[in-house]
């Protein structure tokens, strides 16, 4: 799982560097939120919302790792 994650970290953080800090904040909003809660109030779907929060997850650990 760890390789996946930093795989999906470092693909996104090299395809969209601009979207960064974006895709963390908001999955730092669904981790404070929760899921549910999340996507009810920003009008998307619980997949899209797990997919948000599961990017943000993989790109924080990228960067961690990475430095």
């Amino acid at each position: 799982m760890e390789t996946e994650l930093y795989t999906m970290g470092a693909y996104f953080s090299d395809q969209h560097p601009d979207l960064v800090d974006e895709v963390i904040a908001r999955s730092a909003a669904i981790e404070d939120r929760g899921i549910s809660s999340y996507a009810e109030a920003e009008g998307v779907s619980v997949e899209e919302t797990f997919e948000m929060l599961l990017t943000g997850l993989a790109v924080r650990y990228y960067k961690a790792v990475a430095g």
